[in-house]
């Protein structure tokens, strides 16, 4: 059985200033009694159909699952790419300021023949 729907009103009282009072008030309406809401036509249909229903949900259900993987093995191989790109500018920063370090070295440190 369905429960009423309760309705708030307020009394707004803007030009005193005061606070507005709000009461309960119990729905006008209501529908008769034993009355059942009924569900809708399109809702009821034989196993066949519900199976079917359940097979091409899965099916949809794997599509997106193989397109999303798809996406994301893309992604990690583009990230993978980016790193090694990376780690190959460093690679070859960090040799130059080793051979700078090197030639720095050489330069400060007192010379004994």
């Amino acid at each position: 059985m369905q429960k009423p729907i309760m309705a708030v009103t307020g009394d707004e009282t803007a030009a005193t200033g005061e606070m507005p009072t709000y009461q309960i008030r119990a729905p006008t309406t209501a529908l008769p009694q034993g009355v059942v809401m009924a569900a809708s036509p399109g809702s009821l249909h034989s196993p066949q159909q519900l199976a079917e229903e359940a097979t091409r949900k899965r099916e949809l259900r794997l599509m997106k699952n193989r397109e999303a993987a798809k996406e994301c093995r893309r992604r990690k191989k583009e990230y993978v790419k980016c790193l090694e790109s990376r780690v190959a500018v460093l690679e070859v920063q960090n040799k130059k300021l080793i051979e700078e370090l090197e030639t720095l070295k050489d330069i400060c440190s007192p010379k004994t023949d």
